[in-house]
């Protein structure tokens, strides 16, 4: 191994104390001299395992309120002294300093304590200053000195304890400099992210968790997803989940986030191809599915209630990929697992983001989610029509799926159930077009249904349309220079039309 260094003096000083056991034993059984603070010097003699307090080696007590313990020149100058420099090495002798071989820290939980809704007082608490000096100058001196930067590594320190008996190597501590970094990175991103607030239009992201997938959208692409999946799910069953599973999944769970009562959606290539809404689940899987069989086949399925048996013996008989639910009762996970690679999800519906970013060009977008959905009494209806009740039911059941259906998008619906939908066009027109014609080919009586839209109509020739194939209510963000043609359309014919007043684009 290159340049085996024997570990002689270590220091620990952490916040969280799980795990550090075997470690501190660990060190006292090699002889290895252990430097402490406060509360982890405490731990440590609880175990019976004698320590020397950083306080004996500064010969200053920890001051203002334990905001100052570390920060001392006999504490760093044992940290950053270069071995193989006869000066430093002088110096060290001079000011007796011990030269501190491995350095334990972890960090105050800032990100944590944001995340609890703490006061700005508590919070600025938790911004650790000793403690990530001290890992940077620990992960600075790495040709000389072992730095774990989190509990993360106790594993791996203990691996190496065990089986080289406190040596390391240069490629080892060179290793967890590279890891003490990335804590350092993200801590300090987390900080200036509470501080910024959106006032400097910078970008700064970090995430310290990732997932090498099978590949990309395609097999000569390699994919990468940044994130911890285990915070939304818990997988019951099936293969790995790759880049396109995580775009359809994405779309689904937001999908059926909008809906409280009983529904049931099938997502294919990000759009929902079939859902329906009902007061049974097993129901309202029947009539998701009569939406677009065959679309659903190979699709992702998705809902917000939790599976029973009736529906999973109904669902099993459907060849899908994967399947979301908030729970799966008793007995249905044994039907579902039939097909060893069916991926099973259990969702735990946690607070998402409510920002979303893009790479495009040289650069990154960032917007807000789109998170409004427009509620009744925020809509206008711009027809002498009136819609009756069950047709404003069924306008804001298929506004809520227009919003999270590709641009150009139209859907049909009727009677809580999606019956067509248009989808990624370069025309409103073909979008509306290729609703009414999977509706019709799937058997769907148009007569009393609703059309929504995503964005306005420029012309009047998509209402037209509409009516001529039986639709009688429609639903559309207004804001054209010409909408009074399709309103004028529509008073003509008998039609009744709201205006959200928010447009619905996904690109």
């Amino acid at each position: 191994m290159e340049n085996l260094k024997k570990i002689k003096h270590a220091l620990i000083s952490v916040y969280h104390k799980n795990n550090l056991e075997p470690i501190v034993k660990k060190l006292n059984s090699l002889g290895i001299t252990i430097y402490s603070t406060g509360g982890t010097y405490d731990f440590i003699k609880q175990l019976g395992i004698d320590a020397i307090t950083v306080e004996s080696l500064t010969s200053y007590p920890s001051i203002l309120g334990g905001r100052v313990k570390t920060l001392h020149p006999k504490v760093f100058g044992g940290i950053l002294a270069r071995r193989d420099n006869i000066g430093d090495i002088e110096q060290l002798e001079k000011y007796q300093l011990p030269p501190i071989d491995l350095v334990i820290v972890d960090l105050y939980p800032f990100e944590e304590t944001v995340a609890s809704n703490s006061s700005e007082d508590e919070i600025i608490e938790k911004i650790d200053i000793g403690g990530i000096s001290l890992i940077r100058a620990a992960a600075k001196n790495f040709k000389d000195v072992v730095i774990i930067p989190s509990v993360k590594q106790y594993s791996h320190l203990q691996k190496l304890l065990e089986e080289n008996k406190g040596m390391t190597s240069l490629n080892e501590r060179k290793a967890f400099a590279r890891e003490a970094f990335l804590v350092s990175s993200h801590y300090d991103s987390c900080i200036y992210n509470y501080f910024n607030k959106g006032e400097e239009k910078t970008f700064v992201q970090h995430i310290t968790s990732s997932k090498i997938l099978r590949y990309g959208e395609n097999p000569h692409q390699q994919g990468i997803f940044y994130g911890d999946l285990n915070q939304l799910f818990t997988q019951l069953n099936g293969k790995e989940i790759s880049y396109n599973n995580l775009l359809d999944i994405d779309a689904a769970v937001n999908l059926i986030s909008e809906f409280k009562e009983p529904t049931f959606a099938v997502i294919k290539h990000n759009n929902a191809c079939g859902l329906a809404c009902r007061k049974s689940l097993v129901e309202a899987w029947k009539d998701s599915l009569a939406g677009d069989p065959i679309s659903a086949f190979g699709g992702v399925l998705v809902t917000n209630t939790p599976i029973d048996i009736n529906t999973a013996e109904e669902v099993n008989k459907l060849f899908f990929e994967i399947i979301i639910a908030p729970s799966f009762e008793k007995n249905t996970l044994d039907i579902l697992k039939i097909k060893k690679n069916r991926i099973i999800l259990q969702y735990n519906f946690p607070r998402l983001p409510k920002q979303q970013f893009r790479s495009i060009l040289n650069g990154v977008l960032e917007q807000e989610k789109d998170l409004k959905i427009e509620k009744l009494e925020e809509m206008k209806v711009v027809s002498n029509k009136q819609p009756d009740d069950l047709q404003k039911k069924d306008m804001l059941f298929a506004n809520i799926i227009v919003k999270h259906t590709k641009s150009n998008a139209i859907v049909l619906a009727k009677n809580g159930q999606l019956i067509g939908s248009g989808t990624g066009q370069t025309s409103r027109v073909d979008a509306l077009k290729q609703a009414i014609e999977k509706a019709k080919n799937f058997g769907f009586d148009l007569n009393g249904a609703v059309m929504a839209s995503d964005a306005f109509f420029p012309f009047p020739d998509c209402v037209e349309i509409a009516h001529q194939a039986g639709i009688k209510a429609v639903i559309q963000p207004g804001g054209s220079i010409n909408d009074q043609a399709s309103i004028d359309y529509c008073n003509k014919h008998e039609i009744a039309m709201m205006v959200t007043g928010t447009r619905h684009f996904k690109h």
